[in-house]
């Protein structure tokens, strides 16, 4: 993929208020702990993952997507008139039918003539929805839209824990396929491209690679599909956590090859790079494998956890905004999701 009409204007993100330490999650699995002889503390150390965030437990994606959308949109300068697509990308979504694109589309009082509906891809949904609407500018079916995703882990956590509990031939082995959900939190983005001609901020999209490993699509499942909202249902996600770590590192190198092949860079001339953060461990791996230095790196796991495929896109937005990269840089977005899927992105800032 090659852009060269394709600007990115702003990202902007809402995270939620409510803080839950992965102490306090250890606190209520406590008998397990202790039947488990596993140390408080262990979670922390294991995931680098010191807290995460909880929607409250009514609110829905397309509320705090909404909120997302609407500070993005003010912060790029374009009129709600110019967006001409709107893609909701996130895991998580008010209802199975219909889209919560046309719910966010709603709220903020866009065009009907705007093109709208939802991508789902894991923990790359919202690079699939870069990716989607950057073709859409490049080949002028659209001048400006936005991508936005909200992704709430609160009922999954709770669920996760509830099954632990009251397992009552729980092992260490059965325990590991519900760790994954405990990395989990919550937050919403958003991202307003425009065509170069509407671009006040110049900063420009160039480019990227996608590579599937698709016989690794068991690695992590939820393995009904419903709304994450039903009341009669709370999913339950089952992943092996070894087995993605080992299997994604071997499909970043693989697509990070092809990445520089097709951008023509080097690893030196990278001077920024946000990743998927599963973990403090992942991330580390990812800039090992790919040999990159990790200083050029910006982390929010560890306050943040694992929040889909929102994690990306926040940490992009937080380290914008605290002015981690500066005009002129060159800066990778590296996505990394089940399935297994990757898609790496270059941009000029």
């Amino acid at each position: 993929m090659r852009y060269e009409k394709v600007c990115v204007e702003s990202f902007s993100y809402e995270i939620p208020d409510t803080i839950i330490t992965s102490l306090s999650l250890e606190e209520r699995l406590a008998p397990v702990y202790e039947k488990l002889k596993l140390s408080p503390g262990r979670f922390e150390m294991m995931t680098g993952i010191r807290e995460r965030r909880f929607w409250g437990e009514d609110t829905r994606p397309s509320q705090v997507s909404t909120k997302a959308a609407e500070k993005a949109i003010a912060d790029s300068g374009i009129n709600k008139e110019d967006i001409e697509c709107l893609l909701h990308t996130s895991v998580c979504r008010d209802y199975l039918e219909t889209a919560t694109a046309l719910v966010v589309h709603d709220s903020l009082d866009l065009p009907r003539s705007t093109t709208t509906f939802d991508i789902s891809n894991a923990c790359i949904g919202f690079i699939n929805g870069m990716v989607t609407l950057a073709n859409m500018i490049e080949l002028g079916q659209v001048k400006a839209g936005i991508v936005v995703g909200s992704e709430s882990s609160r009922r999954m956590t709770e669920n996760t824990i509830h099954d632990i509990l009251n397992d009552p031939d729980i092992t260490r082995d059965k325990l590991k396929p519900q760790f994954a959900s405990l990395t989990l939190g919550s937050g919403a983005v958003a991202v307003v491209m425009t065509h170069s001609s509407l671009s006040t901020s110049g900063h420009r999209l160039l480019g990227g690679v996608v590579r599937t490993a698709s016989q690794h699509k068991d690695l992590c499942r939820i393995p009904i599909d419903t709304c994450f909202f039903d009341s009669t249902y709370y999913p339950n996600m089952q992943a092996d956590f070894e087995g993605i770590l080992t299997n994604g590192l071997g499909l970043a190198a693989e697509t990070w090859k092809a990445f520089q092949q097709e951008l023509l860079w080097k690893n030196g001339d990278v001077d920024k790079v946000f990743s998927h953060q599963v973990s403090a461990i992942h991330q580390d791996m990812v800039f090992r494998t790919l040999e990159l230095d990790k200083s050029k790196g910006f982390a929010t796991v560890h306050y943040l956890g694992n929040v889909g495929a929102c994690s990306l896109p926040i940490s992009t937005a937080v380290g914008i905004e605290e002015g981690h990269v500066k005009a002129g840089d060159k800066v990778t977005m590296l996505g990394i999701g089940s399935g297994l899927s990757c898609i790496m992105l270059g941009l000029e800032w």
